[in-house]
């Protein structure tokens, strides 16, 4: 707090400086949906800590508009996939399937390009001007939960961002925090990626 004897020498300075914080939040929210828009393909290796500590690894594959992929390490009988507008989580250890909308996850803002990120997304302020931390939710639906987006700012990235990952809170307020590694993004990525087997009859679903 700048004490009162100062205020006057100051005061120039301590009005311009909100202005000049929220200006460089608007900034970064722009660049953030910039981002967004303009990465079309993404691998990346991930690693993945849940509420309890747990740490699971693989590979990440997104392509938009609505797919995304989990791959998880091998002998992880997992999987997590997006495509024609669900979130399908597979357990093949117990040939189980569950699926809910894409719109009522906080990965949603993640495959839609066309989502105007402004409309519910806020800049969290951080101490390290390196780093641009996002966070997004629709106040108008709890239930979906929330997300935020970490960048790191660097120049070659799209829209001078790198996802450097995400942490995730569902309505149960369980937290999974996911790390990215060796980003490639606009890398040639076949629809047939986004398949899987379906183990409850042993067949294939696109």
């Amino acid at each position: 707090m700048i004490r009162h004897a100062l205020a006057l020498a100051v005061a120039p300075f301590v009005l311009a400086a909100p202005m000049t914080v929220q200006a460089q939040a608007t900034g970064d929210l722009a660049a953030v949906q910039r981002h967004l828009q303009s990465v079309q393909t993404m691998t990346a290796n991930f690693s993945q800590t849940d509420r309890s500590g747990k740490v699971l690894t693989g590979v990440l594959t997104l392509k938009k508009p609505g797919k995304l992929r989990f791959q998880y390490e091998k002998g992880v009988p997992i999987l997590v996939v997006a495509e024609g507008g669900a979130l399908t989580f597979i357990d093949y250890s117990v040939r189980q399937v569950q699926r809910w909308p894409i719109k009522n996850s906080p990965l949603g803002v993640l495959l839609d390009p066309t989502r105007d990120i402004t409309r519910y997304a806020r800049i969290v302020g951080g101490g390290d001007g390196r780093v641009v931390s996002v966070e997004a939710n629709d106040p108008k639906h709890p239930e979906y939960g929330r997300i935020t987006l970490v960048f790191a700012r660097a120049a070659a990235a799209p829209a001078g961002l790198m996802l450097q990952g995400w942490v995730a809170l569902d309505s149960q307020n369980n937290r999974t925090t996911i790390r990215l590694s060796d980003q490639k993004f606009g890398v040639a990525v076949s629809d047939n990626t986004f398949k899987w087997n379906d183990p409850r009859r042993g067949g294939t679903r696109n």
